[in-house]
């Protein structure tokens, strides 16, 4: 079995619980939900579904980044948000960070998420 590999960075956002967020196994990585934490503070990124989207999408950037990865790179992405009438105003945002070669996406409405945020995203990368 492959080394598991946990990513950790100044540069994104800590795990507020027992968990990592993101761990490398092979070509693969695994990144844990996304809330729109700004990663020096560890505050809420205060404003409406798309301040926060865009928090959370250069959190994952900055996350891709710690391995020479971009967008392009990830293959699927679940997303959580807490009102399914955000979902075009997120998806708006969305599409400015995904351009092409989409991911494949899941999107589901949920009753509460931590820090009471309005979104989280996870994904899942390929490295090349």
């Amino acid at each position: 079995m492959e080394k598991k590999i946990i990513i950790q960075s100044e540069k994104i956002p800590a795990a507020i619980g027992p968990y990592s967020p993101a761990v490398k196994i092979g070509k693969l990585v695994f990144i844990s939900g996304q809330l729109p934490v700004e990663p020096k503070s560890g505050d809420l990124t205060q404003g409406d579904i798309e301040k926060q989207t865009h928090q959370i999408l250069n959190n994952l950037r900055a996350l891709l980044e710690l391995y020479s990865l971009k967008f392009e790179n990830v293959v699927k992405t679940t997303v959580f948000l807490k009102n399914m009438e955000n979902f075009s105003k997120f998806n708006s945002v969305y599409a400015q960070y995904f351009t092409d070669g989409f991911p494949a996406r899941s999107c589901v409405e949920v009753v509460r998420l931590p820090k009471d945020a309005e979104i989280e995203i996870e994904a899942i990368a390929l490295c090349d």
